[in-house]
């Protein structure tokens, strides 16, 4: 590969520095300058000093530069390579041949110098450095990443990237699909980059690559790292990513995708924040070259907050910037640069505060010495390096509060940490949030304590290597050194490391709890449903007595009714609830937790012990009533059962959440269902709202999108929480649908308003169309005298325009749209169809799982896959979707309601009682059971171990999560304080 000098590299950086970022124009001109005043002195290190120029930080940020600038100047064809050329140089992860790469890389650059020669003849020269200067930098990346181990599917990302061209002309129509639908891209992804990656610029900006930062936070590799910011920035949801693009992320689960994102979104916020730091310190014009590269290292906020604080408006300065002022840097230079030459005598002026004594020049040199010392990279990298090897504890005590300011019995929920001390590398996330809670309250006192050892090491350090003087020093001098030495640790080092600590501290433990709040709400929506019965929903209440409700096993709401069972009137009340079982032939009640449930769950209990609704063979089971008071008065809720009272909604609700839990609970606001950290309420307030809100909607959408849904038959509101899908879409297909009668086809989604090609690749794979529904529908409408059913002529009599011939073609039912097969693959699907001798019309019965075997017997999935080139994954899902019956729900697999005939009470109890019980809520500390006694155990998180746990069943996320039924034994019981110990024996 051809490369430019350094001299020429430099120039031709320099140049378009000044073009494109007015505010590194003074910088960038003047480097040359800087870096002959630079060589004077540096501090000394222990890796050689030409490391220290910024030659591998350059090239990073101009590519960015130069990427936003040609997006700008030309056309679609250019802009997507810049970009792409941008994208890829934190990383290669590509696998083709180098040589291909660079063929098809310089091909490009020509493109780009012919399109813009007729704009700007006279900067051919120039144009041309630029490109030599690209080429240079992008065949050091390939070259040396080309032995890289990469995935078997980045021979797609390359193939995507040459589509790229002319992706701005994708309409409604078939041929785009059928354009992707090739043999170089066999998934057929119209996937293209972003017009808006600026943030991906952003952050190529800093003096740190975004890609290998989120690779060491996330603990996941580049390669992998690299796709995931590719799939975000093209706006892909998780859901699409976890099924149809799972070899790009190496088979991750949608938890740790989540934390990436959250991640790549903490990392671009800092950089945003620096930048318009940068930009208001140069408009008060107080920027200089040290605190810019200063602020380009920042990684976190805390960093940005310990270097901008004297910066900012209204601040006083700091001891260092007085110091300054009046003169004393060059005293500091002096001292580490040629300390013999230093004489302090000469800076006295007697009549100027600060420098009449000998003692305040001291003090101002100490100052200036302290703040570089404080603010320099590789001496707060050593320390945070040494911290991470050394004892470094959190410690919490009892504050000194008026008693009048404290509720006494808040003090007394912090016992257990008004004499606390941990390791921070210890310490469990449960304990933070408790300690944070304390201190907010003004109940706790927190501090981290570092310990003398690792200042005194730090010290010697420093003296010895980083900052040790070029030449012989006095002892007077030695002494300043060392006092500024002991007070940049004690004044600025030590704060800063320790918002650091809280800083980290705290962000796992909210990570970490809002993560398991995630887990426990996919464990509850996942729950196994319970279809084909008639249910009694019963919402318990002494006063107003116990609200009930019938519905049927299509959740249509059949009779609602008040009885009170606890007012002295339950043996009257119990021949009406008898009646309504016997005419409705309902043999299942559901009973909600809430108010009363004790009281009620013993009334039937003896009813039924009695055989009191034979010939009825009644169960009941109870479930979490949360958040259906808030759904009953809802505006949904108003809707969906305009003119029921909002008590008798709360019944309704109850009993739909066993016959289809997912459908009803998704209309509750995640955060009020109730299985978070501290049941949910008090927890909410312990950690970021945003992050809550952000985590619980990706969960009900992964949730939702997984098990999909009937276009022709959901509801609005489970229809919004599809991947892809909004309020506005979804309102718009369910009036499409209203208007146009049933979906024939998932190409007929296009037509909806709104629905644009990438709101449709992200949704299509999770829409199901029934065939049989279809089918009943055409044949239900009367048949006109050209042959054509009614049905047919309704949707084929839309105002199609001028795609009208094109869009009569796509209302033929296609027996793929039933399977979870995404449309990309159709082409795909048929070719392995006619590989294993199948036919559409087998999907899904045995003799289309008897021809998967046998292919599969004779050659394995990779071999299959590569003979169809397509990849592993994609083929899995096709198999998948081929195979599975066509009312498949993998919620089958999940644990369902546990019905009851009988209760037991909490005295019957015994220390040593097997039980079997249901998980009704996880947490960081344990897990709480339902044993039906009234009150849950809790299982120590000590006594949970993988030994125990099931490994055969499935499960959506590691330990034990809400629904799942276990094995326990008693080990302590505790009546006043009605607590319950439990141990784990098996996962059933």
């Amino acid at each position: 590969m051809s490369s430019l000098p350094r001299r020429a590299k430099i120039q031709a950086q320099n140049v378009e520095s000044k073009d494109e970022f007015s505010f590194f124009s003074e910088l960038s001109s003047g480097s040359e300058e800087d870096d002959k005043e630079d060589s004077i002195w540096e501090p000394q290190k222990k890796v050689p000093r030409n490391r220290k120029q910024p030659v591998t930080k350059e090239p990073n940020r101009k590519p960015g530069r130069r990427a936003k600038k040609n997006t700008v100047q030309v056309d679609d064809m250019s802009k997507d390579m810049a970009v792409k050329e941008e994208l890829n140089s934190p990383v290669a992860i590509g696998n083709a041949n180098l040589e291909e790469k660079n063929h098809k890389l310089h091909t490009t650059k020509a493109l780009k110098i012919a399109a813009r020669k007729q704009k700007n003849p006279s900067q051919r020269g120039r144009k041309k450095l630029k490109v030599d200067e690209e080429t240079s930098q992008a065949s050091p990346l390939e070259s040396g990443n080309s032995s890289m181990e990469t995935p078997s599917t980045s021979t797609t990302w390359e193939d995507v990237c040459k589509k790229e061209e002319s992706e701005d002309d994708f309409t409604f129509d078939q041929s785009p699909l059928k354009r992707v639908k090739t043999e170089a891209c066999p998934q057929g992804k119209p996937v293209k980059f972003p017009e808006g990656a600026n943030s991906i610029k952003e952050e190529v900006e800093m003096n740190w690559d975004i890609v290998q930062v989120l690779s060491e936070r996330t603990n996941i590799e580049l390669w992998v790292c690299a796709n995931i910011i590719r799939l975000f920035n093209d706006d892909n949801t998780i859901p699409f990513i976890i099924r149809y693009r799972k070899e790009l992320i190496n088979n991750l689960d949608a938890d740790s995708l989540r934390e990436v994102r959250q991640t790549l979104d903490e990392l671009r916020a800092v950089a945003k924040k620096v930048h318009s730091t940068i930009q208001k310190i140069k408009k008060e014009g107080k920027m200089s070259e040290c605190l810019l590269k200063a602020l380009l290292n920042c990684k976190t906020f805390e960093e940005l907050e310990h270097v901008s604080a004297p910066y900012k408006t209204g601040s006083k300065g700091t001891k260092a910037q007085r110091a300054k002022q009046l003169g004393l840097e060059g005293a500091a230079w002096t001292l580490l640069e040629n300390p013999g030459q230093l004489n302090l005598l000469s800076y006295i002026r007697p009549n100027v505060k600060g420098l009449s004594e000998l003692k305040d020049i001291e003090t101002g040199v100490q100052h200036i010495l302290a703040d570089m010392i404080a603010k320099d990279k590789d001496t707060l990298d050593f320390i945070r390096d040494l911290c991470q090897h050394r004892y470094i504890c959190i410690q919490s005590s009892l504050a000194k509060v008026s008693s009048k300011k404290v509720n006494e019995k808040d003090v007394g929920k912090f016992q257990l940490y008004q004499n606390f001390s941990c390791n921070i590398r210890n310490i469990h996330h449960h304990q933070i949030l408790a300690i944070n809670r304390g201190e907010n309250l003004k109940i706790l006192t927190v501090k981290v304590n570092i310990s003398d050892g690792v200042k005194n090491e730090f010290c010697r350090w420093c003296i010895q290597n980083r900052w040790r003087p070029r030449g012989f020093a006095r002892p007077e001098i030695m002494q300043i050194l060392r006092n500024s030495l002991d007070d940049s640790f004690k004044r600025l080092i030590v704060p800063l490391l320790c918002r650091e600590f809280r800083a980290k501290l705290t962000s796992d433990a909210e990570k970490q709890s809002v993560m398991m709040f995630g887990q426990n709400l996919r464990q509850l929506l996942l729950t196994s449903p319970v279809p084909g019965r008639t249910l009694m929903g019963v919402d318990p209440g002494y006063k107003h007595g116990c609200k009930l409700a019938i519905i049927s096993p299509t959740s249509q709401i059949l009779h609602t009714d008040v009885v009170y069972l606890h007012c002295g009137q339950g043996f009257r009340e119990a021949e009406k609830i008898k009646r309504l079982l016997l005419d409705f032939n309902c043999s299942t009640v559901v009973i909600g937790n809430g108010t009363a449930c004790r009281e009620t769950e013993a009334y039937f209990a003896d009813l039924i012990m009695r055989n009191y609704f034979a010939p009825l063979d009644v169960v009941y089971c109870i479930v979490s009533e949360a958040g259906a008071s808030i759904y009953s008065v809802s505006p949904e809720a108003n809707k969906e059962m305009p003119g029921l009272d909002p008590n008798l909604r709360s019944a309704v609700s109850i009993a739909r959440r066993v016959q289809d839990p997912l459908a009803e609970l998704v209309k509750i606001e995640p955060k009020h269902i109730g299985v978070g950290m501290y049941q949910s309420l008090s927890f909410q307030h312990d950690v970021s709202q945003t992050l809550l809100k952000a985590t619980l909607d990706s969960v009900v959408e992964e949730c939702v999108s997984f098990v999909g849904v009937d276009i022709n038959i959901c509801s609005e509101v489970l229809l919004r929480h599809i991947a892809g899908l909004n309020a506005n879409r979804a309102k718009n297909i369910i009036e499409w649908r209203e208007k146009n009668g049933p979906f024939v086809n998932r190409e007929q989604l296009k037509k909806v308003k709104g629905l644009g090609p990438k709101s449709f690749q992200q949704c299509a794979g999770f829409i199901r169309i029934n065939q049989d529904y279809v089918r009943t529908f055409c044949s239900s409408q009367p048949v006109d005298s050209s042959g054509q059913s009614q049905g047919a002529a309704l949707l084929t009599s839309e105002k199609l325009g001028k795609k009208k011939s094109k869009a009569d073609v796509a209302l033929t039912p296609n027996p793929l749209d039933q399977t979870c097969i995404h449309p990309e693959s159709y082409d795909i699907a048929v070719r392995f169809l006619s590989f294993i001798g199948g036919t559409l019309h087998e999907i899904g019965k045995p003799e289309m799982q008897q021809k998967i075997n046998s292919s599969l017997g004779k050659e394995s999935i990779e071999k299959t896959a590569e003979r169809l080139k397509t990849t592993a994954h994609t083929l899995q899902v096709i198999i998948d979707g081929l195979s599975q019956p066509e009312s498949f729900d993998f919620r089958t697999d999940f644990d369902k309601p546990d019905f009851k005939r009988s209760i037991v009470c909490l005295e019957d109890l015994q220390v040593g009682t097997v039980l079997t019980g249901k998980v009704e809520n996880a947490t960081m500390f344990g897990v709480f059971v339902d044993i039906g006694v009234g009150k849950s155990g809790l299982i120590p998180i000590r006594n949970i171990t993988e030994a125990k746990l099931s490994k055969t069943k499935k499960r959506r996320s590691l330990g034990l999560g809400p629904g799942e039924r276990v094995e326990v034994k008693v080990l302590n019981i505790d009546i006043p304080r009605s607590r319950i110990s439990l141990d784990l024996l098996r996962v059933l």
